[in-house]
């Protein structure tokens, strides 16, 4: 596939994760999505340190941790995945300290990434982008499903992924929000690599999620 889907297991059912988890295994995914909200850089609460060990346990994927937390540093150590070596956002928002959290992240064996707001403009990504393995674009506000996309979405992706290219580094760039087909078609044209899959393609409702997932596989691959 040209781009990769992450599930995000925020959407999921919970009294049926396990078997939705290896759902996605049987079919090729690479990563899941975690959602970790502290209640404070967003007004949501979601997917503690505590879940994503949960669901490590279950499979081979690679956890893909996006911390909209105020203090990201108070939950890195619950994060030191023995083996995983997840891939972890932390955002560019939180300012000087993104740097040493990067650092933090790799010294325990993690893969360290970006998030990036729609408020905040790309060039605050430069100095970090020849740290990090992936760039997690926010094509809504954070901290919320079901949103519309922002206007000037799209244009972020293509931004992002000429100044990756002007500095010479190539990290994956990730999309999340209101991926639809039609969404994500235009994502990938702007330089998308990884699209976080929720309740806009994956999680539909009325739709059987291994259904959706294969419809879901078969428009990425014809991408």
């Amino acid at each position: 596939m040209k781009i990769r889907i992450a599930p995000s297991l925020m959407c999921s059912d919970f009294r049926n994760l396990e078997a939705e988890v290896k759902l996605f295994e049987r079919n090729g995914l690479e990563l899941l999505h975690f959602d970790m909200m502290d209640g404070h850089f967003v007004p949501n609460l979601m997917l503690g340190p505590g879940i994503v060990k949960a669901v490590s346990a279950m499979t081979s994927l690679t956890p893909d941790v996006h911390m909209m937390v105020k203090n990201p540093e108070h939950f890195l150590p619950a994060l030191a995945l023995a083996g995983k070596r997840p891939l972890i956002s932390v955002h560019v928002e939180l300012g000087r300290k993104v740097e040493g959290l990067v650092r933090a992240i790799r010294a325990q064996d993690g893969r360290p990434a970006v998030a990036i707001s729609p408020q905040t403009p790309i060039q605050a990504l430069a100095p970090l982008l020849p740290t990090v393995e992936m760039v997690l674009v926010m094509a809504v506000r954070p901290g919320h499903a079901g949103q519309e996309m922002l206007p000037g979405a799209i244009e972020r992706i293509a931004e992002l992924k000429e100044l990756t290219a002007r500095l010479g580094v190539a990290p994956m760039i990730e999309v999340d929000g209101n991926t639809t087909f039609e969404n994500i078609r235009r994502m990938a044209a702007a330089g998308a690599d990884v699209i976080v899959a929720g309740t806009s393609c994956l999680y539909r409702k009325g739709v059987p999620l291994e259904a959706a997932l294969d419809e879901l596989i078969g428009f990425a691959a014809s991408l």
